[in-house]
């Protein structure tokens, strides 16, 4: 489906969107749960993109823009401080999605809305979809392509397991559509 909307829009512009990468060893071993799912519960959509913590959703941007793209973050990045972020446990969206959760985290928080703000404020730039939505934030595992009758095995394997784990923030992500998957464009690092 998304593949579909960026062939269909790519003339208005590439798609992009903005998170928290975790480092090694965590990016692995989340990469390493998405090919579970993958392989026994026939769910690759995650595999689309790198393990991440979404910040702001994807939207469209005319890429002959990019450079005020990149500058809008590159403004916000240093007033940022690196904070500690930990991940412990798994949870879900019924019908389809599972993840890792992420501990409520104030920074976390300052960090999703001060992207929004300057998404909004300096690229007119905002998910009308989810302005409702309280933020969530997670790592997906597996999502649309999780049949119901897989995902009720998959949360079943699932719901009591542990996972605990922190990682320090340092740096967020722009991460850009090439068409078949999502790559990382552009890290922008936190002021120390």
């Amino acid at each position: 489906m998304l593949r579909q909307f960026y062939i269909k829009n790519i003339k208005r512009g590439a798609l992009y969107f903005v998170a928290i990468i975790p480092p090694s060893p965590i990016y692995e071993e989340a990469l390493g749960l998405k090919n579970h799912f993958k392989e026994k519960y026939q769910s690759k959509a995650s595999l689309n993109s790198p393990p991440h913590i979404t910040l702001h959703m994807p939207f469209q941007w005319k890429e002959d823009k990019e450079d005020e793209l990149l500058s809008t973050f590159e403004k916000l990045s240093p007033v940022v401080k690196p904070f500690k972020l930990k991940l412990s446990g798994f949870g879900s969206f019924p019908p389809r999605v599972l993840f890792i959760d992420v501990d409520k985290n104030e920074s976390l928080v300052n960090l999703h809305q001060n992207i929004h703000q300057q998404c909004k404020r300096e690229l007119n730039v905002f998910n009308a979809n989810y302005k409702d939505k309280a933020f969530h934030p997670h790592l997906t595992l597996a999502f649309r392509d999780l049949k119901k009758p897989m995902y009720a095995k998959a949360w079943e394997e699932f719901e009591h397991k542990d996972f605990n784990t922190e990682f320090s923030v340092d740096k967020f992500a722009l991460l850009k559509h090439n068409g078949k998957v999502w790559e990382v464009y552009k890290e922008f690092f936190f002021e120390n």
